[in-house]
């Protein structure tokens, strides 16, 4: 009996964390976006200063008519010609624009050198208008640069680290224009945006919200968008937007698994099947060595006045069977248990790849197999 309720103990521990993954929710705004809730890029033309010799060169055209044009404008009438100055360099700069923002509110920029400048360490962006796609100007950005790399040379000698190249601006860029995003239609209807469509997981979000709202409240479009209605008694659509991404769903579970040859890494679920299955992953190489010999004569007379030396081809070739050989027979299982036997076999990332690869084209392996 103390065995029989030992073996019992043991099957509950074990279906447990089963239990507990199949259960697990998340709240809806993990699982996507309101449909017109997004940042947009924004992006300027510019020129860094303050450089310490590391900027752009003479050759460079451009460096020289930007510079001319900031000068004129300060009032400075000088040529191109009249330019020489390495401490300059022309410069892209970009920024996200969050979904809502205010006049006055303060974003990051990045800075990128578009030149031959070789470091814009210690440099200062000069004021530069960020456009947006709708070429209208909606932020103005300026300010000391934090580099995080470094370029010396002297001699034809070198040292670098990282890009000193690409720098940021912390608080750079300050909001010129206003921008609140719509996310309720002329209907008076919200669109949430699935990150990774699927009809189950659209369907359990539609369901969480009826029951929270109301039958008929939110309907599956399709499977990454669910369309819901905004309730007259909603209190607001502000606490009604809150309280949908506070709604705790049980995504659908995908059955993936993700392989990276460069890097031998292998990502699946632990509920990932495969059938039952023979598998022999041996290692077999072959290698043709060719051995180029010359033959000497000991002696050579007048009376044979053509005998010279001779070059004889030798060749030889190698079998050598791999020490990791691997013959692995598993009933119905998981990735997860195939991948622990194959481990425990000595066998390496790289030919587990293999394997996975060859049971999804023999049909085995129950799962999307992406390969990066």
């Amino acid at each position: 009996m103390k065995i029989l309720a030992r073996f019992v103990a043991l099957l509950i521990c074990l279906t447990l964390p089963a239990q507990a993954v199949l259960a697990q929710q998340v709240p809806v705004r993990a699982l996507g976006r309101f449909d017109g809730w997004r940042e947009n890029a924004l992006v300027g033309y510019g020129i860094v200063t303050g450089l310490a010799g590391s900027g752009d060169s003479r050759n460079n055209a451009v460096t020289r008519q930007a510079l001319r044009n900031v000068l004129s404008r300060l009032g400075t009438v000088v040529s191109e010609q009249e330019i020489s100055s390495r401490n300059v360099a022309v410069v892209i700069v970009t920024a996200s624009l969050p979904a809502s923002a205010n006049v006055g509110d303060r974003i990051d920029v990045t800075v990128s050198s578009v030149g031959d400048a070789r470091s814009i360490a210690g440099g200062t962006l000069l004021m530069t208008t960020l456009e947006g796609p709708d070429r209208r100007v909606y932020a103005l950005a300026q300010g000391p640069l934090v580099v995080g790399g470094y370029q010396f040379d002297a001699q034809l000698n070198m040292a670098q680290r990282n890009h000193p190249t690409t720098g940021r601006v912390v608080g750079g860029a300050t909001i010129e224009r206003p921008v609140d995003a719509k996310v309720v239609n002329p209907g008076g209807e919200l669109a949430f945006l699935l990150a990774q469509p699927n009809f189950e997981t659209a369907q359990n979000i539609s369901d969480a919200i009826n029951r929270r709202y109301g039958v008929g409240v939110a309907r599956v479009e399709n499977a990454d968008r669910v369309v819901i209605k905004v309730p007259a008694d909603a209190g607001g659509l502000p606490a009604f937007a809150a309280g949908i991404e506070g709604l705790q769903v049980a995504p659908a579970r995908s059955y993936r698994v993700v392989v990276n040859e460069r890097t031998g890494t292998i990502v699946a679920g632990g509920d990932v099947m495969i059938s039952p299955v023979a598998i022999s992953q041996g290692d077999l190489r072959i290698s043709v060595e060719t051995r180029n010999e010359g033959s000497q004569p000991y002696f050579t007379t007048s009376l044979a006045g053509d005998v010279s030396s001779l070059t004889i081809s030798n060749t030889r070739l190698d079998v050598e069977t791999g020490k990791n050989d691997a013959m692995v027979r598993m009933g119905s299982s998981t990735v997860g248990d195939l991948v622990q036997a194959l481990n425990g076999m000595n066998v390496d990332t790289r030919r587990i790849i293999s394997i996975l690869q060859a049971l999804k084209s023999a049909g085995a392996l129950h799962a999307e197999l992406v390969v990066e």
